[in-house]
């Protein structure tokens, strides 16, 4: 499904943007609706009518919110009959057999599961139309009166299957009235093939290390080198497939007329677990924060109900990367860093060294990437229990593994900082215009054959 989806993306998008840009400004928006809704009903045949659906609900209740706003308890209604069709739907498809899995387990309790296989993107798309009936009741954005522009907000295929999650506030008025510039359109064009290098010749190249490494624990033969090489290439493998992702995502969305914001800022830059939170998947945890953390108190609501407040974004956050006790752990292993660091270490990490910050951020964040990554959890026990001393220290497997992907891993850190960005603007305005063209065709050319030849090319976010 996930790549007759990315098919027709290629394969469509030349004569997707000839049409877009003939049109007058007026149908535009008919033009990307339409566009979109192919190419989501191209990978999801069956589940299209879902996200139709969950388009008319939340429009008729953002202009139900908006008529009876000076009616407080029955504009409240409307947002909440929107907040639970959408959570329901999510529930239903992403955590139906987990729930009943887990409750069955219980006596007396027999619930059927359904094997009912996930719609791609339903994640993204429901918060999505969530924020924007709060977000009309707050007054923080107009009701959409016109159904095509609000289903080509909802629908919009740049960011539809793995995100960003876009809110509605940020893009009203480019869905009114937006300027297609032939430099927006260059930069889009740009950060496109920036995204699409990243996701394809730096994410599928470590993402393999990974796999053979989960092999060979299965196998008995993981040592703790290789244990922490295979969670230093998941690592990276994550944050450069959905990076890479929101890069082209935000491209196309340039492209288009649209200013998405950002999602990512080098979090591995990052000098403690909270500013790690503050630069990865940024707008999923602005999400949890303003619709979630801040109305349920935040942190003015003294110490015993800061810590719950944490712990519920953080089981949330957990639970929305999927219906898994590893995800459930994943999300309060990273509450118990952030109460440490917020309520025990932010004097010590005031007085540590800048490298040794570094360090210990990495150290935690990595450890977390094997939670979220090895979903049975006797599998994570017996990896880590390994990669903490409960198997032999090094191989000549390990060696070779060095020799192979020594300098994809320095690729790799190098890319993870800022020393590209910081280059490039030291760069001559002449030469700047002159390597920009070679190099997205290069990168084009690469990523082209690269995904023809080869058989490994997983979307790690598009299963969220």
């Amino acid at each position: 499904m996930i790549f007759s989806s990315l098919t027709f993306l290629f394969a469509y998008l030349p004569v997707t943007l000839a049409v877009y840009f003939l049109m007058p400004l007026r149908a535009r928006n008919a033009v990307l609706l339409l566009v979109s809704l192919v190419f989501y009903g191209w990978g999801e045949p069956v589940y299209i009518s879902i996200m139709v659906l969950s388009t008319l609900i939340d429009y008729t209740h953002g202009m139900l919110v908006e008529h009876f706003r000076h009616r407080d308890r029955l504009a409240r209604w409307f947002v909440g009959q929107s907040v639970a069709f959408n959570l329901a739907l999510l529930g239903f498809f992403k955590y139906w057999d987990f729930l009943a899995a887990n409750l069955s387990a219980l006596p007396g309790v027999d619930l059927p599961q359904l094997g009912i296989p996930l719609p791609i993107g339903i994640s993204f798309f429901t918060f999505q139309t969530m924020s924007y009936t709060i977000d009309v009741y707050r007054g923080h954005a107009p009701a959409q009166r016109n159904i095509v522009s609000f289903g080509a907000y909802v629908t919009m295929f740049p960011q539809l299957i793995a995100g960003p999650i876009v809110q509605y506030k940020t893009v009203a008025a480019e869905l009114r009235r937006r300027v297609n510039t032939a430099e927006d359109f260059a930069l889009g064009a740009r950060r496109f093939t920036l995204g699409l290098a990243k996701k394809v010749l730096l994410a599928n190249s470590i993402g393999a290390l990974w796999d053979a490494q989960l092999a060979a624990q299965a196998a008995g033969k993981l040592t703790v080198a290789g244990g922490w090489l295979g969670i230093l290439a998941f690592g990276f493998q994550i944050y450069f497939d959905f990076s890479g992702y929101s890069d082209m995502a935000i491209g196309l969305g340039q492209i288009f007329g649209f200013r998405f914001l950002e999602n990512f800022d080098h979090p591995y830059l990052s000098a403690s677990v909270t500013e790690f939170w503050r630069r990865w998947h940024m707008s999923l945890t602005g999400w949890f924060r303003e619709y979630l953390y801040i109305p349920l108190g935040g942190s003015r609501c003294g110490t015993a109900k800061t810590l719950r407040n944490i712990l519920i974004v953080w089981f949330c956050t957990g639970l929305w990367h999927g219906a898994s006790w590893n995800f459930l752990l994943w999300g309060l292993y990273f509450a118990a860093w952030l109460v440490l660091e917020k309520y025990v270490l932010r004097e010590v990490l005031k007085r540590t060294p800048a490298w040794v910050k570094h360090l210990y951020t990495l150290a935690v964040v990595f450890t977390g990437w094997g939670i979220f990554a090895m979903e049975d959890l006797a599998v994570c026990g017996g990896y880590f229990s390994v990669c903490f001393g409960g198997g032999p220290l090094w191989s000549a497997a390990d060696g070779y593994v060095l020799r192979s992907y020594g300098l994809t891993f320095l690729v790799l850190i190098l890319a993870s900082t800022t020393l590209g960005q910081r280059l490039w603007r030291r760069l001559p305005r002449r030469a700047e215009k002159v390597l920009t063209p070679v190099l997205m065709g290069l990168g084009l050319t690469l990523c082209t054959a690269y995904l023809v030849d080869g058989s490994y090319n997983p979307f790690l976010y598009f299963r969220f």
